[in-house]
């Protein structure tokens, strides 16, 4: 697989993603939070043909360049219906960080756990995260044992729920019975800061200790 990791935004780093099959170089794109010519730049660098766009969750760092890249790559966007609200509030959270109200575009489909979405041999799975957001996604992809967490799981640390919509025992329970019982094997991407993997996590990390 294909897989290009794309820091993002100097406030947060927020780790935009571009996975990609190597045989028919048709790729996803995921959580394109800001520098859209960045983002951009690496896609055409990479060689790949973007099918479709997809978000973790909306807060303003994994979206805020959406309606740009949107626009230049002409693809549908993915989304779990229960984020709409937080992306719809996006203004407001520029304005709190005193940053540049970013544009907004229309989410085209719905995700929901259990969902598949097929990229070449590759299947991302669906999995219904929420704790650090309303209604969190992150994607499995058990061909390339790998997994997408946006903002679920950290490398010794997990999201925060200080936010509106945190919330956070479902954040705790999301972890313990969506990621953890991935394969031990697996690597955890997750929206900030290096991989890691579930058996590491599983072993070191101090929120996830009984």
């Amino acid at each position: 697989m294909i897989h290009a990791v794309i820091p993002v935004g100097l406030l947060f780093q927020q780790n935009c993603a571009v996975l990609a099959d190597e045989e028919t170089h048709e790729a996803f794109l995921i959580d394109p939070g800001d520098e859209p010519g960045i983002i951009l730049g690496e896609i055409d660098k990479l060689q790949v043909k973007v099918q479709a766009i997809l978000i973790t969750h909306a807060h303003l760092d994994h979206v805020g360049a959406l309606a740009e890249v949107k626009d230049a790559l002409g693809v549908p966007v993915y989304m779990h219906p229960g984020e709409q609200e937080l992306y719809d509030s996006i203004e407001a959270q520029a304005m709190m960080f005193g940053l540049p109200k970013p544009r907004k575009t229309t989410i085209d489909h719905p995700l929901a756990e259990g969902d598949k979405l097929q990229l070449g041999k590759y299947t991302f799975q669906a999995l219904e995260t929420p704790g650090h957001s309303p209604a969190s996604v992150s994607f499995y992809i058990p061909q390339a044992k790998r997994v997408i967490a946006g903002d679920t799981l950290f490398r010794r640390s997990i999201g925060r729920t200080d936010l509106p919509g945190g919330n956070a025992q479902r954040l705790l329970k999301s972890i313990r019975t969506k990621l953890m019982t991935l394969p031990p094997d697996t690597e955890v991407f997750p929206g900030h800061g290096p991989e890691t993997t579930i058996t590491s996590e599983a072993r070191y990390n101090p929120y996830l200790q009984d």
